[in-house]
């Protein structure tokens, strides 16, 4: 029996985006973002959304919530689960694209996480406390295999604020654990790329982005009303181009600093996906550079 869906994932700057799509056309397919930073809206060349790849196949979860707001894991897979019944209800096949491994892997497992409310007093009682405080609290209640939660003072206060709720709410966080729904029936598949020409990539798409107008775009967003810290907030290129507008960074500071932070990043991301195969997800890799045709077929073999 073929599977009802498919996973394209991949690092940023592997082409997982156009190998998605050409998979969704040859088998009926609507696209489903795998993206923490792609719901955005007015956040496009920043996050790479090159909505011209899809042409006619449906996309969903892109431009879904306002610049500033705080999408997190429990959003996102509230909203998955809804795409992803309506694309089976209307007899089409999920094809679930993205490099943000967290959301996929918990999507796929079929993971729901129950919402975690604001905790006044105890952002109240951690203001004023730096990074290096922070992580040391957060260390307190777990160990730190994902260090985008101490990237800035708001992201590590929000995963303290989240921690502190599963230790009062214990029964909450065992559904965390456990999930309590099955795991899709998914076939995934990665693109697999050289890290030297996954560099090469990353560094070209970095100046063909900043000459398209990637600064304009958060200049455009700071002058909309969102502030600097919320733009920080999303790393990478809005930090680091806003750290440049605000003054904090030169241009060329700017440019060297974030490079190597997408590099990281790209690394980052294969770290978690090489996770995901050791906590039982099967990942299909095949070349970056396999003929298109050869590509959708070998997909459409994993998936029968």
């Amino acid at each position: 029996m073929a599977a009802a869906s498919v996973a394209i994932v991949g690092p940023t700057a592997s082409g997982k985006t156009r190998r998605a799509v050409s998979v969704a056309a040859a088998i009926g397919g609507e696209i489903i973002s795998a993206d923490s930073r792609q719901v955005y809206r007015g956040m496009t060349l920043g996050t790479g959304k090159d909505l011209e790849e899809y042409g006619d196949v449906p996309y969903h979860l892109i431009d879904i919530a306002d610049a500033g707001e705080k999408y997190n894991l429990h959003k996102y897979l509230r909203d998955f689960n809804q795409a992803y019944n309506d694309v089976l209800l209307r007899e089409r096949v999920p094809v679930i694209c993205g490099g943000s491994g967290m959301y996929v892997e918990n999507a796929v497992r079929g993971v729901v996480m129950p919402e975690v409310p604001e905790n006044k007093p105890l952002r109240e009682s951690l203001e004023g406390k730096t990074l290096q405080e922070l992580t040391a609290l957060l260390s307190q209640y777990k160990t730190l295999h994902n260090t985008t939660d101490v990237d800035t003072v708001k992201r590590a206060v929000r995963a303290i604020e989240i921690q502190e709720y599963y230790r009062q709410h214990p029964e909450e966080a065992k559904l965390t654990e456990k999930g309590h729904s099955e795991p899709l029936d998914c076939v995934v598949v990665g693109v697999d790329i050289p890290r030297e020409e996954r560099r090469r990539r990353i560094t070209l798409r970095l100046h063909e982005r900043l000459e398209n107008g990637m600064l304009d775009e958060v200049r455009g967003l700071l002058d909309s009303g969102i502030s600097a810290e919320d733009l920080i907030y999303y790393g990478l290129e809005y930090k680091f181009l806003t750290l440049h507008l605000i003054g904090k960074l030169s241009y060329d500071e700017m440019v060297h600093d974030l490079e190597i932070a997408i590099h990281q990043f790209a690394k980052r991301q294969m770290t978690w996906f090489r996770g995901m195969e050791t906590r039982g997800t099967k990942i299909n890799w095949l070349p970056f550079d396999l003929d298109e045709a050869e590509f959708v077929s070998r997909v459409i073999g994993y998936m029968s």
